[in-house]
């Protein structure tokens, strides 16, 4: 059996099993320091508002700061009869200066407490995952500026289409994670709203200064209804969202990174720090890095779908359910933190080999469009008879094992006389690659231009 800091209408001794199913202290430990922030500025705001002495604020604050080193350096107890971070700061609090920590929780209540606790873990999760993703986005521009004419072939259905250069297959993914950043931005922005005052669901009848206390803690305003307030998780559920979509980019260059990887493509090679062997094959190489990337996005997309499961029938305001908000989001964010910081670590070692890649672009007829084009323009073809035409001069060259960017004049002109001798130039895959200029195209100077665009984008940062 324990007893409570605060007990309220239940006074007899809650059972041993209530308090493991009950309690939070295991968990929500996490938000110790946002819970002492918290605190500190609401006993400051007190003592303004003439609410509790300076004395009292000043013990409490200096006790805060014991109970926050003592946490720090592991000599804090977290016990699970205390069933929250809040009554367990509390808790010792009162061991340490007495009555006067009794006064700390005046004007408010543990549901506007733990939704600023929460709320101000999630903002600072939002940017240090920007700040994160910024390396990454550094990472791929570096290895962008090396590939602006390293040829590789462009897919479609994963099958061979047009030829591209693999700055440009690079920058595809700079997009989705510029994208990313501006989410985790705007997130941040929008939800950048002190809940601390709201109270329990309908605010506090003593003469708080919510501007006041908000402003203590950076907060850009306060929250207008109070009932929505305590019951909000939006934050929660939009730094879910924006890890899941997150690590689903992620999960799609990891899944490239293990097809290039391959003995079939051979167009990358993992390094030896970010890769694992066979225990039984010495022969192997693992992707182990990308693969475990691609299985964690399945993990944070579960914590999102539940979190959206809890919430979608709960009445306002506060219910015990929304205990369950925490454990999904803190698993999320570790996640995605190791997952941005191994990336970025696993494709600064990793080795492009463009010769492979070169000779894949030499599969596919990859320049066939360009035959097509060429018809169009050149030879008064309609595009569907010009369409009709390549698919024939591309059964030729498959009949002789060859690709079509390797056949001669005297070949082509067997399809149609009216074509000339700069259809050898056109057909050819660098040409073929560079002839895509229209603005975000594949074509060298296109990719280049992508590639100063992103790299104005991320100084201004």
């Amino acid at each position: 059996m324990s007893t409570k800091v605060a007990s309220g209408k239940t006074t007899a001794p809650k059972a041993k099993l209530l308090d493991e199913f009950n309690a939070s202290i295991m968990f929500d430990k996490e938000l110790y320091l946002q819970d002492i922030e918290g605190s500190i500025a609401h006993v400051k705001m007190l003592s303004k508002q003439e609410i509790i002495s300076n004395e009292a604020k000043e013990k409490i604050i200096d006790g805060l700061h014991v109970v926050q080193q003592e946490i720090e350096e592991g000599q804090y107890n977290f016990d699970i009869s205390d069933e929250d971070i809040h009554m367990s700061i509390e808790s010792r609090l009162s061991t340490l200066i007495g009555d006067d920590a009794k006064r700390m929780h005046t004007a408010r209540s543990r549901n506007d407490q733990v939704a600023l606790d929460f709320r101000m873990y999630v903002l600072k999760s939002n940017k240090e995952l920007v700040e994160l993703l910024f390396d990454l986005q550094r990472v791929l521009l570096d290895i962008s500026a090396k590939h602006t004419k390293t040829l590789l072939p462009g897919m479609t259905h994963l099958q061979h289409a047009q030829p591209i250069n693999f700055a440009y297959h690079m920058l595809a993914y700079v997009s989705m994670f510029k994208r990313d950043i501006e989410r985790f931005e705007d997130s941040y922005k929008r939800n950048n709203i002190s809940p601390i005052g709201c109270a329990a669901l309908a605010g506090s009848p003593y003469q708080t200064d919510r501007e006041y206390e908000a402003k203590l803690l950076g907060f850009d305003s306060v929250s207008i209804n109070c009932l929505d307030t305590v019951s909000d998780r939006d934050f929660a559920l939009e730094i879910l969202f924006n890890i899941s979509t997150l690590m689903m980019h992620i999960s799609r260059l990891s899944e490239e990174i293990i097809l290039w990887s391959s003995s079939e493509f051979g167009f990358v090679e993992l390094s030896d720090e970010y890769s694992t062997s066979s225990s039984i094959m010495p022969q192997k190489k693992n992707p182990d890095v990308p693969e475990l990337l691609r299985g964690k996005t399945g993990r944070v997309n579960g914590n999102l779908i539940s979190l959206l499961t809890v919430l979608k029938g709960l009445p306002l305001a506060y219910n015990k359910d929304m205990q369950e908000d925490k454990e999904g989001v803190f698993d999320s964010v570790k996640t995605a933190k190791i997952s941005v910081k191994i990336l970025s670590e696993a494709l600064k070692s990793m080795r492009i080999n463009k010769e492979e890649m070169l000779k894949a672009t030499k599969k596919g007829h990859l320049s066939a469009t360009d035959l097509a084009d060429y018809l169009t323009a050149n030879c008064e073809y309609t595009f569907r008879d010009a369409y009709k035409l390549t698919g024939e001069v591309v059964a030729y060259a498959e009949e002789n094992k060859k690709d079509i960017s390797e056949l001669n004049l005297d070949e082509l002109k067997k399809f149609e006389l009216k074509i000339q001798e700069d259809i050898i130039n056109t057909l050819e895959l660098e040409t073929s690659m560079n002839a895509r200029k229209s603005q975000g195209g594949t074509a060298t100077c296109s990719t280049l231009k992508q590639l100063e665009y992103f790299e104005s984008w991320m100084k201004i940062r």
